[in-house]
């Protein structure tokens, strides 16, 4: 495994205002990444944010979270042997930031070198059958002889027999919740192993319970961690098929082991084989596909995107944002056609969408297009 990177890194005041960024209500990988570029820096943006958020729509005050309260949330991360790494910073993995919206900023609880490592996922049923168990921890254990890192989400079933297979080589957990509750429970011994020689990293705030709907978030940085993703037994609704179709929607590459018709747990990789996906017998089938993708560079520039000039246009007036809000419905646009169809600079659409975001009325999707929230006016 190799060491952690070194380079720049955030300050302590940057990552400070980073977390009261992201911590803040309608603010999410997207709109964090606007902001930034739109006012150079999160300190600046949080005294932007009460405005921003009146001139969308918003119904309530824009409740930003406090330096003390983001500091004490670094606090309990250092107290569980964790760190919350910048996307600008070297040790932040390099795959994540290739996926739409990747996080700002991610807790990291273990040894960030194991992203050096080329990465497979192993994802599938937690009520997965012995034989799929087997399957899962031997592909994982070969493919971790062969210098790469497997990655899971420490479910019961395929998940945990995925991280034991590659424990030894490297794995990492991605999870639902905060660092500090690992999900399920008996997983959390499993999970102290994991960060020994791998690592567990997580997106939400320390403390955080994790939700039904937490978990399709996860199952998102699953996939963007990854240069391809095998799926072990999935019944045909199964959140395995969600970070499929996301590996799919991010160019990665998608396996599926087939399994008995007669078995439910094998109809959604069933399913994934009849739409294209890559058969899998035995580590081989992955390792040929994904060996020629290992071997090129995946390092990115530690910026985000090239901001619009918003100096080039003049302020959005009330008349503008009437007109986007008209053009926008629950069926998802894109930003150039939302360009065209108003006729508004660039950059006067990105900072009226930016309003409405912050506002709690827009929603965002794969490839940049944006929609109404259902249910906002």
């Amino acid at each position: 495994m190799t060491a952690e990177p070194a380079g720049p890194r955030l300050s302590d005041r940057q990552r400070i205002n980073w977390l009261r960024l992201i911590r803040t209500p309608n603010v999410g990988p997207s709109t964090f990444r606007d902001l930034i570029n739109r006012f150079g820096s999160a300190e600046a943006a949080i005294k932007m944010l009460p405005e921003l958020t009146a001139s969308g729509g918003g119904l309530r005050a824009v409740r930003i979270p406090s330096a003390a309260e983001a500091e004490s949330e670094l606090e309990a991360a250092a107290r569980a042997g964790a760190r919350f790494v910048g996307i600008g910073e070297p040790d932040y993995p390099s795959l994540l930031k290739r996926m739409d919206h990747p996080p700002p900023l991610l807790a990291v609880r273990g040894n960030a070198g194991v992203f050096g490592l080329p990465p497979v996922a192993i994802v599938g049923a937690r009520n997965a059958s012995l034989a799929g168990i087997k399957m899962a921890r031997m592909l994982a254990s070969e493919l971790g002889d062969q210098g790469y890192a497997v990655i899971s989400g420490l479910a019961r079933g395929i998940d945990t027999a995925a991280h034991q297979g590659s424990l030894a080589t490297g794995t990492v957990a991605v999870l639902a919740g905060g660092l500090d509750l690992p999900y399920p429970p008996e997983n959390v011994d499993l999970s102290h192993e994991i960060a020994a020689r791998g690592a567990v990293v997580s997106e939400m705030p320390f403390g955080w319970e994790p939700r039904a709907q937490d978990f399709p978030r996860r199952n998102r940085i699953i996939a963007g961690l990854s240069l391809g993703l095998v799926v072990v037994e999935a019944a045909k609704r199964s959140g395995s098929l969600i970070s499929a179709r996301l590996a799919g929607e991010m160019g990665r590459l998608v396996f599926a082991v087939p399994g008995s018709p007669l078995d439910p747990r094998a109809a959604g990789a069933n399913g994934l084989l009849k739409d294209g996906a890559t058969l899998v017998t035995e580590t081989s089938d992955i390792v040929a596909a994904i060996a020629p993708l290992a071997g090129r560079s995946v390092s990115l520039p530690p910026t985000f995107d090239d901001p619009p000039d918003f100096s080039a246009a003049g302020p959005a007036e009330d008349s503008d944002r009437i007109r986007v809000v008209e053009a926008l419905g629950p069926t998802p646009v894109g930003i150039d056609e939302l360009i065209r169809h108003t006729g508004l600079h660039p950059a006067q659409i990105f900072m009226i969408l930016l309003e409405l975001d912050l506002a709690g009325r827009l929603e965002r999707h794969a490839g940049g297009s944006v929609s109404q929230l259902p249910g906002t006016p």
